[in-house]
């Protein structure tokens, strides 16, 4: 008979480091750091400060919301949603810095646009775009980053979508406590049941054996 203890307080939540979200928000991050460094002012221009905290909380907000999520669903979906609001706070300024330097927002007619499409889909982590950063011009840079942001933003939305139906069938943290409860007052209910079980089937052994006990 298994009396192994099947219920957990615990969610088993994915690790950030595997979430293709998390690696394209740490690559947009790194890459805003150095965006700034190349084409905004060092000193007196407010949007540097803005633009990198914003790619920070974008990938922080991820990490300490799928860490909160192994004991709060809640909590996570409330920090990953603000992640989400960060990097989209980040694509604004990419587009704010295309308009406001008379550079072109490319779209699906752009002869650059899919190549450009394709290598963002295909790569999540800085040391694939490290040695293009420091080379690609002003306005492909704000493209990719641009690029790179809409695609956090749309695997979050989904990310955030199976977390919701996941709460709602399987609730937060109370109801998991509760089922952890009732799983291990069943189990001992049912070891107990099994032992009384064995000590008449031994007793009959041995009276059968007219053995005393």
């Amino acid at each position: 008979m298994n009396h192994d203890f099947p219920n957990s307080v615990f969610r088993q939540t994915a690790q950030w480091k595997e979430l293709y979200f998390y690696q394209k928000a740490d690559t947009l991050f790194q890459m805003t750091v150095v965006f700034c460094e190349r084409f905004k002012p060092q000193f007196g221009d407010r949007t540097v400060d803005q633009m990198v905290q914003a790619g920070r909380s974008g990938k922080q907000n991820i990490i300490e919301g799928s860490e909160d999520g192994k004991t709060s669903t809640e909590m996570e979906l409330k920090l990953l949603n603000v992640a989400r609001a960060s990097i989209q706070e980040l694509q604004e300024d990419y587009r704010d810095h295309l308009n406001t330097h008379g550079l072109l927002l490319w779209d699906n007619t752009h002869p650059r646009y899919n190549k450009m499409l394709t290598f963002c889909r295909q790569h999540n982590n800085y040391e694939d775009y490290q040695t293009m950063v420091y080379r690609v011009s002003e306005e492909e840079f704000c493209n990719i980053s641009i690029t790179l942001c809409h695609m956090i933003d749309k695997m979050m939305h989904s990310y955030l979508n199976k977390l919701e139906k996941q709460f709602v069938s399987e609730g937060g943290i109370k109801e998991r406590m509760y089922a952890a409860r009732t799983g291990y007052r069943k189990a001992e209910m049912e070891r107990l049941q099994f032992l009384e079980k064995e000590v008449v089937r031994l007793q009959e052994i041995l009276k059968a054996n007219n053995i005393e006990y």
